[in-house]
């Protein structure tokens, strides 16, 4: 799987939140200013091309659907980040937000439990 240019990814999740879409009802997603309907149809093309959306032609609208889960690609995205960042360890990763103070006590419990009942 490829990663996303930011353009990119900001068009899929879009398309993520809408599920089967034409440009239009991107660019009507998108906040003001919104771009180009030609730059988000271009995007668009470049995200079918690395194999993220399938395409289907009614008449003379395309309409596009996601091809790769929303959580696939948090989950290579956030695995990238940790193997590039923080020394492919998730401990350094949390450790970092409480250092940046990201994440507070509370919700550090709250991991602490989701792990205890994921090992059970």
């Amino acid at each position: 799987m490829e990663k996303l240019t930011h353009q990119e990814e900001t068009v899929m999740l879009h398309i993520w939140q809408l599920q089967e879409c034409v440009v239009k009802d991107i660019v009507n997603e998108m906040d003001d200013p919104k771009p180009p309907y030609t730059t988000v149809a271009s995007v668009v093309r470049n995200l079918e091309q690395k194999g993220y959306l399938n395409s289907k032609k009614y008449g003379n609208v395309w309409v596009y659907s996601p091809r790769i889960k929303e959580d696939d690609y948090k989950k290579m995205f956030m695995s990238n980040v940790v193997k590039s960042y923080f020394e492919n360890s998730y401990k350094e990763l949390v450790s970092f937000f409480v250092k940046e103070e990201k994440i507070s006590p509370e919700e550090l419990k709250e991991i602490m439990q989701m792990i205890e009942k994921g090992k059970k």
